[in-house]
């Protein structure tokens, strides 16, 4: 193989790598979990969303190509994952949101939280509360998402989070973009 092939061949293979990105594998392997848990099925793929600059610009929840994807089994659109980071007392936490087809949260979770106290937003029980909500709901910290002691920045950190997410995913509706 002379020197421009050689070229050539690397830059395909980089080319396919960066066009595959996908989450970090501490992530992947969880998200997976969750989505099969959460929609009962085996086999499905992720599809990145794809947002105009314009559009993530009025966004409160920014886009990019391994935050937003649709969940698809076997050609049909399953339902929308949504992963990002919130703010703790000194760290970031990792969270996972559900959507089903109508836009309806199937499932909060924390998937890695990095701090000694406040993990009890992990916790199923407290996570439920955010189950079925749309994006038409604004949820209160303390008033529809009940207090944790020993986790008020985390909790309320959630509920931002959960909040803007779902003022992004009624922009994005009502533009078209999903």
């Amino acid at each position: 193989m002379n020197l421009k092939q050689t070229f050539l061949f690397l830059l395909i293979v980089g080319s396919i790598g960066l066009l595959s990105f996908q989450l970090p594998k501490n992530l992947q392997k969880k998200v997976s979990k969750e989505i099969k848990t959460a929609f009962d099925v085996e086999a499905f793929s992720l599809e990145s969303i794809q947002i105009s600059d314009s559009l993530n610009s009025q966004l409160k929840t920014k886009i990019s190509s391994n935050n937003f994807y649709k969940i698809v089994a076997d050609k049909n659109l399953l339902g929308y994952a949504f992963i990002d980071k919130a703010p703790s007392k000194t760290d970031k936490f990792d969270y996972l949101v559900l959507f089903d087809n109508d836009l309806i949260i199937k499932k909060a979770k924390v998937l890695i939280y990095r701090e000694d106290y406040g993990g009890e937003i992990g916790s199923k029980r407290w996570l439920r509360q955010f189950i079925g909500k749309t994006t038409y709901n604004k949820l209160i910290y303390k008033k529809d998402i009940i207090a944790i002691s020993g986790a008020t920045i985390s909790a309320n950190s959630m509920t931002v989070a959960i909040n803007n997410l779902l003022k992004t995913i009624r922009i994005l509706h009502q533009n078209n973009a999903i």
